[in-house]
């Protein structure tokens, strides 16, 4: 009698850190499971509490989540840190880690796969099972370009040749890591001088939703801003309040304001009312679910709608990260006006604008945001040349794909038993610049 001599897929744990990561693991993971990929799947999500991993077809969270007051970005600010340290950030980390290390004893066969940056791919190498690594929010493009605008860090990284730092390059660079994927060819360019066998096959952040909703016959006429103030909060209400407050009162248009489902819409409601709009009822065939008018500008709310939206915008009003870079990937520029943070601070809307080639604009100022809204709008030109730059920047799509088909290749073909107990060793240099 013949056996099959098919082996188990090997486990997969996924380690995300943060709203933009969870979205391109998802996407990956529901591209692996599209490629018959029929074994365990279970994630942690390091910041936040996961939701983009959900749609993922048989995916398991596993772990402590919390979400804390700086959404995940305590490295920008020392006042954002001390903010979650306050809120249990070291206990969440310990946390996080020993459930790792439980995971790796139960399943000794399995393989980690971390996205996001340096947190995520320290807990992979630590789980000590072999992993792979998407390096998400580094790219060189934001100290090749306009060199000298941040000359510290531009000095630092030219020295390097790379955003990546050595410590990074160290882990990347380990024997049990078996994939690394970043961005975009330039930046993947930068690791591989330092012997790290970086790949960038596609960005997933740039992929075709499943189906896109028509654009209705009532909004075809009107200009159409998409309204992104970001995911966390309390920053993504004082966002939206500082952005509606900038828009002239002369300006006609239909303002899309796209967020996910963390919004009560009595405190919006507020917002949008102590800016001068008044509550109506939302068009038809549009998808929103609240409405308010102020003169010539309608503002519409759609939770949830922001893939459908995506497509009908031709300029984006942006306090956000992920959505922003999804926006200008479909040619889309915007115009940001960064707060106090702790996500959009002046810091990050100048690295992000520097990412996208100069497709995002960041205002200092709710007068220079204007005068860019009022350009932008009357020369149509610029900002479809902006839009073209940005989606270069963004990459080619069809990165879901073709990372799920790495993975299987590099992380999820048969190998060796990993044995629980071994000992951990940091990489060598040697070893980081050998591969």
């Amino acid at each position: 009698m013949q056996h099959s001599s098919k082996l188990p897929a090997p486990p997969l744990l996924v380690l995300s850190n943060g709203h933009g990561e969870d979205l391109i693991a998802a996407r990956v993971l529901t591209a692996l499971r599209q490629q018959e990929y029929d074994g365990l799947m279970e994630g942690m999500a390091l910041v936040g509490l996961g939701a983009g991993l959900a749609s993922v077809p048989g995916f398991r969270a596993v772990g402590p989540q919390q979400q804390l007051p700086s959404g995940g970005f305590s490295n920008q600010s020392l006042t954002g840190l001390l903010q979650d340290l306050w809120a249990g950030l070291a206990g969440l980390a310990m946390g996080q880690w020993r459930c790792i290390r439980q995971w790796r004893g139960a399943h000794p066969q399995g393989v980690v796969l971390a996205v996001g940056d340096l947190f995520p791919l320290v807990l992979a190498w630590g789980s000590g099972l072999p992993y792979g690594f998407i390096g998400t929010p580094k790219s060189d493009w934001t100290w090749w370009t306009n060199w000298g605008t941040t000359p510290v860090a531009d000095t630092w990284h030219r020295c390097k040749g790379s955003e990546w730092d050595p410590w990074e390059w160290w882990l990347m660079g380990h024997r049990r890591c078996r994939l690394v994927v970043v961005r975009d060819g330039l930046t993947a360019r930068g690791l591989r001088r330092h012997g790290i066998d970086a790949l960038a096959p596609g960005n997933p952040m740039v992929d075709e939703p499943v189906a896109e909703m028509p654009l209705p016959a009532c909004l075809g006429r009107q200009r159409r801003l998409l309204v992104l103030p970001g995911s966390r909060l309390p920053e993504c209400l004082i966002n939206l309040k500082r952005l509606l407050a900038a828009l002239p009162h002369q300006l006609a248009a239909v303002l899309l304001l796209a967020t996910g489902h963390q919004l009560d819409p009595q405190t919006l409601s507020t917002v949008a009312t102590s800016q001068g709009f008044s509550p109506c009822s939302p068009p038809a065939d549009t998808g929103s679910r609240l409405a308010w008018q102020r003169e010539h500008l309608l503002l519409l709310w759609g939770p949830g709608c922001f893939e459908a939206w995506l497509p009908w915008a031709e300029l984006g009003l942006a306090t956000a990260g992920t959505a922003t870079e999804q926006l200008v990937g479909r040619g889309a520029p915007a115009l940001s006006l960064p707060g106090p943070g702790p996500q959009f601070t002046p810091g990050f809307a100048r690295r992000q604008s520097r990412l996208l080639g100069g497709a995002v604009i960041p205002c200092l100022s709710p007068r220079q945001f204007r005068q860019e809204l009022a350009r932008l709008l009357a020369d149509s030109q610029s900002g479809r040349m902006l839009g073209r730059r940005g989606q270069r920047r963004m990459g080619q799509r069809g990165g879901s794909g073709a990372i799920a088909q790495l993975v299987r290749q590099r992380l999820l073909l048969p190998h060796g038993t990993i044995n629980p107990t071994a000992p951990l060793s940091w990489p060598s240099p040697s070893k980081a610049n050998t591969r």
